[in-house]
């Protein structure tokens, strides 16, 4: 694997590790929707992580990460739809399909 590669991939773990660490672990909704800086923090974590994978796929295409398409989509519906970004589609991202992105990323630096 790549170098480049390797450290994107590393970036997006990173990132999810700090939503995480943002979060707690409570995780509750309420708390997230009160708190604007909590909000951003994830927004710009999820930023990172869809572009840390379009450059990752730019290096290698064949890149297998399910989804890696819908994850670049996130990036740019986060960032160029800021005033359409809904809370409720990015609390679900954060518990559903983060925790299964991480397991990808993981294997995939192991092997």
């Amino acid at each position: 694997m790549k170098p480049d590669i390797k450290k994107h991939l590393y970036d997006m773990n990173v990132s999810i590790n700090s939503i995480f660490e943002y979060l707690g672990d409570k995780r509750d909704f309420t708390d997230y929707l009160n708190n604007k800086l909590l909000r951003r923090a994830v927004e710009r974590e999820i930023e990172i992580i869809g572009e840390a994978i379009n450059r990752a796929l730019k290096e290698d295409p064949d890149l297998q990460i399910e989804n890696a398409r819908r994850i670049v989509d996130t990036r740019n519906w986060v960032i160029h739809g800021y005033d359409k970004v809904d809370d409720v589609i990015i609390w679900e991202i954060v518990l559903k399909h983060l925790p299964k992105l991480q397991k990808e990323i993981k294997k995939i630096l192991q092997d």
